[in-house]
């Protein structure tokens, strides 16, 4: 039986809440032989600012260093508003995107049958969407310099963020898009601003120099990212993989969640480079969704996201796809039977907690494997 090293990280809000209900999963795999999870958890987020200072401690990098994989809840909260800026919640996520150097974020967008009448647009144009949109994420706006904000006097501020892009960040990024598309319908969509930002012009001329030099085979169009928000929501099933920069993977990624009924119900994939020796990458698995202080401690939250992001860890990182399929299809029988958290479910319609859900997986996973 093979044996993982994980790092859990719960964080603030549900992230404690949807977290438990993965931890009970890796129990039911490892009693099922498919793999021995060892795993540490640590705080991160206003947690770990509560109790050390700061966002994520040195201690708790290396042994996400250390790690075959991170699971990660969420973070933040009205309570750490106040904090310094370098110590805010957020600034613990950011920290482990950069020095696990996690450049590629990879954010399904799946339409579950059962699901359809969920999203805001009509069934017929979300039935079936099947979407992957790869960010990346550790170059672009969030991370360049210079980044300040200077007093001029007399009442006036200027902020500055830079918009900084390299080739090769562009190029890898590329990769790991055009390589995915070639395992789903072969069809990639790069977006940027073209039209009006440099970097976006950079970006346009090295996707398709990869496309034209490494990928030929597969079909590669070009849309402005304002124009990709409307396709969207106009017809989103015209589209297969969507590789963007931070920003713009950042919004576009977040439309596309709520094209499948809602943001609980969305994992993503923070994904390194791949070691040339081994092959493994540093990866972070999270739910799309944040903290949701609202409903933490209230047990309604939805687990569906996290318990996607452990079936994404299960496939690109552990290598272990039958398992991640067995989880996929759990979750879609689950649905199917009509059980619902709070925020996926029809006016009207009967719910269910977060412990319900997961004994609903569990229950499911169990009848699955006989």
């Amino acid at each position: 039986m093979p044996s993982f090293k994980l790092l859990l990280l719960p964080g603030d809000g549900i992230g404690p809440e949807v977290m438990a209900e993965v931890k009970r999963l890796l129990v039911w795999f490892e009693k099922r032989g498919v793999a021995a999870f060892n795993y540490d958890e640590r705080l991160v987020g206003g947690s770990s600012y509560d109790a050390d200072g700061v966002a994520i401690t040195d201690a708790t990098m290396e042994l996400a260093h250390a790690s075959d994989a991170v699971l990660f809840g969420a973070v933040g909260g009205p309570k750490w508003d106040g904090v310094p800026y370098d110590a805010r919640p957020e600034a613990g996520l950011l920290r482990l995107r950069k020095d696990l150097g996690l450049f590629a974020n990879l954010r399904p967008a799946i339409c579950y049958p059962a699901l359809a009448d969920a999203s805001s647009l009509k069934r017929e144009l979300v039935e079936g969407l099947d979407i992957m949109i790869v960010r990346e994420l550790t170059g672009g706006v969030y991370f360049g310099e210079p980044k300040t904000i200077t007093d001029l006097g007399g009442g006036q501020k200027r902020a500055i963020d830079s918009q900084v892009y390299d080739t090769f960040e562009i190029e890898r990024i590329a990769r790991v898009a055009f390589d995915l598309a070639k395992k789903r319908r072969n069809k990639v969509t790069s977006t940027e601003k073209r039209n009006v930002m440099k970097s976006g012009l950079l970006w346009n001329q090295v996707v398709t120099e990869v496309h034209r030099r490494e990928f030929p085979e597969v079909e590669l169009e070009h849309q402005l990212a304002d124009a990709c928000g409307m396709q969207l929501v106009r017809r989103p099933k015209q589209f297969d993989v969507i590789v963007c920069d931070n920003l713009f993977g950042d919004m576009l990624s977040d439309i596309a969640a709520m094209l499948t009924g809602s943001l609980g119900m969305l994992p993503s994939a923070s994904l390194g480079e791949a070691d040339p020796v081994t092959g493994k990458r540093k990866a972070m698995y999270e739910p799309v969704h944040g903290s949701a202080p609202d409903i933490a401690g209230k047990g309604i939250a939805n687990p569906l996201a996290m318990i996607g992001s452990l079936g994404m860890a299960l496939r690109y990182s552990f290598g272990l796809g039958e398992a991640a399929d067995l989880l996929d299809t759990a979750t879609a029988n689950v649905l199917a039977k009509g059980l619902r958290t709070g925020d996926i479910a029809a006016p009207g319609q009967a719910t269910i907690g977060t412990t319900a859900m997961g004994d609903a997986i569990l229950a499911e996973l169990d009848a699955l494997s006989g």
